[in-house]
């Protein structure tokens, strides 16, 4: 039987919001010294690094913000493409005068975080990725079943839009099968906050469209090209953590990986799915702090 040990309290972290574009960003942050920046994937929030921000915050400064329109953020009537994603992280890095970043990247919260890396080398001390996009999905057998049928939500886009933007479908359904144990009754509930009110699930609904499998070609598809170009040639230090049986992150692409990123850690967290934060927070956090320590 899974043992989860002792979490931490969420609520002992510093929360902040900051004005950005008119709407108001939260984070949360803990510790002091060179920054670390935690980013999140869909369709979680800053919450999910509740676990790992603790052990971490004894070495550095971990700031961990709420993506726009989603966890304790504001959710502007914005579209929520990746892209404006982008442009609230760069402008949340830039008024709190961040320097010297590590970033520590889930999911979809890779792209901005590589992007940023691409634009700004200069200003990233290293970069620690999980479940994240390191290359092009050309076929649809590169990513676990899960993510391809995310992808068929899209299939019958009436019905389909209709379910996650009318209901906690996403939180409720799609996101505890990607953790290996059952979420506790408070762990739920703080997922399901962010989207109880109608039209709140935007965010997921346009990360859902520009998600890249096969040949469906987004916006995106090319900043990933890009992003995982700057990744082959860069020499900033890069820890790959991985879990089998992943999601976006196949033993092909973990080989890939290997053979193609430059100074480049690999480490492996057995059994976790897609939420290693929450599946096995600890033996993550730990692998995390050792590879940081390093650098």
């Amino acid at each position: 039987m899974f043992k989860q040990k002792k979490s931490f309290d969420y609520n002992e972290l510093s929360s902040h919001f900051i004005e950005i574009n008119g709407s108001k960003l939260h984070y949360v942050e803990k510790g002091e010294g060179d920054p670390v920046i935690f980013l999140h994937g869909i369709p979680t929030w800053s919450y999910i690094w509740r676990n790992i921000i603790p052990p971490m915050a004894k070495y550095g400064r971990c700031v961990a913000p709420d993506l726009i329109g989603m966890g304790k953020s504001d959710k502007p009537d914005i579209k929520y493409t990746l892209f404006e994603h982008i442009e609230f992280i760069d402008a949340f890095i830039e008024k709190l005068q961040l320097k010297n970043i590590t970033f520590v990247l889930h999911g979809w919260g890779s792209l901005i975080g590589f992007d940023y890396a691409k634009r700004h080398p200069e200003n990233v001390k290293g970069l620690a990725f999980l479940e994240s996009h390191l290359r092009p999905v050309a076929e649809k057998d590169m990513v676990a079943l899960p993510v391809r049928d995310r992808a068929s939500i899209l299939e019958n886009s009436d019905g389909g839009k209709d379910v996650i933007l009318n209901s906690n479908y996403y939180v409720n359904k799609v996101m505890p099968a990607g953790v290996i144990r059952k979420l506790t009754d408070e762990e739920l509930t703080a997922y399901q906050e962010p989207f109880n009110l109608p039209g709140s699930t935007k965010p997921i609904w346009q990360y859902l469209q520009d998600l890249p499998i096969s040949k469906k070609q987004t916006a995106v598809s090319k900043l990933i090209v890009d992003n995982s170009e700057f990744l082959q040639a860069s020499e900033i230090p890069k820890l790959l953590l991985y879990a089998m049986p992943g999601y976006n992150t196949s033993i092909e692409t973990v080989v890939w990986a290997k053979e193609h990123l430059p100074n480049l850690a690999v480490i492996e967290i057995e059994d976790a799915l897609h939420y290693a934060q929450e599946s096995h927070p600890h033996e993550l956090s730990t692998a995390l702090l050792d590879w940081y320590r390093t650098l």
